[in-house]
């Protein structure tokens, strides 16, 4: 049996954290509090809740958790302290490179509109950067369920913001509605602004959603894509051209995607050369951050030290980090190997 390595020294990127997903249980309670928000039931229990999203009303749900813990956030206090913990969960967890994704249109109202919205996340996550040392970016994602015109505005913005830690533009919400093609426009308005297409795809519905994200948005990564595992041509295609699949797997099974950790194709994605970046997506809501990620490779599907440091630089090769900070991190990979 070999020596095993602590995964929470091994330097990773997260390329999939969403905003207030990202928050800490004990935050969300003590900002109810603070606000006389009433929360379900479901998000006080001190358990994770229990989900699943595979069909329209376990989706609704979800979203209603998510929404109720998003409406405890109300000043730019609560903003700051969300993302400074974000960054010193990851940090704890061995992450060096974050890229947090957030739809800033739920935040504007309560904020002062979009632009003070966006300003006062990009403000937070520099500081937070600074105080913690972890490299942190932003991507600014739309939302499926709103008219693909909204993504173009957003995807401007995103553009506009391109020289304050925006790195990519996203897409997400549940992929039964809304065509990816629809939002085709705001994709090309972000591409052209420099930024990475980075859309949510293959997670709710099956292959044919990841090759629309390919075909239609062109996109560099995918988040999720897990179901891509169900097509080998389109495994082949994710391979040679090296895209990266944002690959969730406690959230898969905390939504019902997958029944099981060890059913999660990490396997076949990773035999196939489909390159992944492992990400915790919405910790609040499924109980585990990035280390727990890794640690699901290792115990339900026998990835070795020599594999998982493997996994680790598929993040950071994925990630919008400098050539600089990839080096570094890349070189820390190794040693984390060796030692």
């Amino acid at each position: 049996m070999e020596h095993v390595r602590d995964l929470t020294l091994l330097p990773k990127a997260h390329l999939h954290l969403h905003f207030t997903g990202s928050m800490r249980p004990s935050t969300l309670l003590e900002l109810a509090d603070k606000y006389g928000v009433r929360l379900p039931d479901a998000l006080t229990g001190g358990e994770p809740p229990r989900l699943r999203a595979t069909d329209e009303r376990g989706w609704f749900r979800f979203q209603r958790l998510y929404d109720a813990a998003r409406s405890c956030l109300r000043e730019p206090d609560d903003i700051r302290r969300l993302v400074r913990e974000a960054a010193e969960e990851d940090v704890r967890d061995g992450s060096a490179w974050l890229e947090i994704q957030v739809d800033p249109t739920s935040y504007a109202p309560l904020l002062g509109g979009i632009i003070p919205a966006v300003e006062i996340i990009l403000d937070a996550v520099d500081a937070a950067s600074r105080e913690t040392g972890l490299g942190m970016r932003v991507l600014i994602a739309a939302n499926r369920m709103k008219h693909p015109l909204d993504a173009r505005t957003l995807a401007r913005l995103a553009v506009r913001y391109a020289d304050r830690g925006v790195v990519g533009f996203g897409l997400s919400n549940d992929e039964r509605r809304g065509m990816a093609r629809d939002f085709d426009r705001a994709f090309a308005i972000a591409r052209e602004g420099g930024l990475l297409a980075a859309p949510h795809g293959g997670e709710l519905t099956g292959p044919s959603s990841v090759r629309d994200c390919l075909d239609d948005l062109h996109a560099a990564r995918i988040g999720h894509g897990v179901r891509a595992a169900e097509d080998p041509r389109l495994l082949k295609r994710l391979a040679d051209r090296q895209v990266t699949c944002e690959v969730c797997p406690a959230s898969n099974v905390a939504l019902g995607v997958y029944e099981r950790p060890e059913d999660v194709p990490l396997r076949t994605l990773f035999e196939a050369g489909v390159p992944m970046a492992l990400g915790a997506d919405d910790p609040l809501l499924f109980g585990s951050r990035l280390a727990a990620q890794y640690e699901i490779a290792r115990r339900h599907h026998a990835f070795t030290d020599a594999e998982l440091a493997e996994l680790a630089r598929q993040s950071v090769r994925g990630s919008a980090a400098p050539d600089d900070v990839q080096a570094k991190m890349l070189a820390g990979i190794d040693h984390w190997l060796s030692s």
